[in-house]
């Protein structure tokens, strides 16, 4: 079952990349693995696919540690709400930490990643919609985060993530994913230098096609490969 949901996904990004006038290749699936057993992960693993993200550093340090070789062979994002005293773990586990929401915890991932010698890969976590219910810098706040996170040399500030309000249906998301994108493509250009901001994590398994053809570079999809969950039942599927 896996593998042809992953197959039927590849396919339906190609495809709203292509309405979006981009390559399906700039279109990353990330699958979350959040309740996943083991077993599917390995079952997703051996259809292919290598990007994989977990909402909760415990959990992900207990499933990390048994793969084996097969983490090595793997990337992993940190996708959940991460706390400071948490992040020396999550430098340890995860390849990118996509949202950081605060200066507190990007400078204790820039410390602990430094201690470890290794440059960690960051989202800054976005609030477009200013929903109360959800984490994240305004917009407004962006430009002062960038500067004071500037002189922090172990992590790399790659991209911008979003978690937009919960609608049934996902056309009305569109305004969410089109506003990080010219969030992103507006810093950039105050930035004024090269990579600037790469990435846009937006969208998972009800809106992934909306997300892509309003510019997302990374799609967070767990239902619409590893099935319903029960504890996602009445809850927006990711």
């Amino acid at each position: 079952m896996i593998t042809q949901n992953l197959q039927e996904l590849k396919s339906r990004i190609a495809e709203a990349a292509q309405r979006g006038g981009r390559r399906p290749e700039d279109v990353r699936l990330l699958a979350v693995t959040k309740t996943v057993p083991m077993g599917r992960i390995r079952e997703a693993i051996s259809s292919g696919q290598r990007l994989f993200g977990e909402n909760y550093v415990q959990e992900a340090a207990k499933k990390l540690e048994s793969m084996g070789d097969l983490y090595r062979e793997t990337d992993w994002h940190f996708i959940g709400h991460l706390q400071s005293n948490k992040a020396k773990l999550a430098v340890q586990l995860f390849n990118c930490i996509e949202t950081v929401d605060n200066l507190k915890l990007a400078r204790a991932l820039d410390r602990h990643a430094r201690a470890a010698g290794k440059r960690l890969s960051v989202y800054i976590q976005v609030n477009v919609a200013r929903d109360p219910k959800k984490s994240g810098l305004s917009p407004e706040e962006l430009p002062v985060f960038l500067a004071e996170a500037a002189e922090l040399s172990g992590i790399d500030i790659c991209g911008l993530m979003t978690l937009p309000p919960w609608e049934p249906e996902p056309e009305s998301l569109r305004p969410w994913f089109g506003a990080l994108r010219d969030l992103r493509d507006k810093t950039n250009v105050g930035l004024g230098h090269s990579p600037g901001l790469r990435e846009l994590s937006m969208g998972m398994s009800q809106d992934f096609e909306v997300a892509i053809e309003e510019g997302a570079t990374v799609v967070r999809i767990g239902t619409a490969l590893f099935g319903r969950r029960e504890c996602s039942i009445g809850k927006r599927d990711v």
